[in-house]
């Protein structure tokens, strides 16, 4: 895991599990937020409304985060979420693609 003053705690690349990151994935809300962050690149993990507590919108950046699906970047009181899609290509080739065509089909 690597830790830096402006990111939080995250897996390296090649630490990336297939099973952390399809864990991630199976929950619509996170989901949600993976198709949002790919539409619409970085955004601040406020500016979500998934229609549940802070807390429970918390959680579910923590779990992309801690399974390698995204990069959260502290500035000030801000944070800031983006998809790590390099990681992710490299690591599992042609995964996110067909998870967001599913899920767009299935929407």
């Amino acid at each position: 895991m690597t830790t830096q003053a402006s990111e939080l705690a995250q897996p390296g690349a090649e630490d990336l599990t297939l099973a952390d990151v399809m864990h991630a994935l199976g929950d619509r809300a996170r989901l949600e937020i993976v198709q949002s962050l790919h539409a619409d690149g970085e955004r601040q993990c406020g500016s979500f409304d998934l229609g549940v507590s802070k807390a429970t919108r918390s959680h579910h950046f923590k779990v992309l985060r801690e399974s390698g699906i995204t990069n959260t970047r502290i500035d000030g009181t801000a944070r800031f979420v983006s998809l790590r899609e390099g990681d992710l290509e490299a690591r599992f080739p042609g995964l996110l693609p067909a998870i967001l065509n599913a899920a767009t089909a299935d929407a």
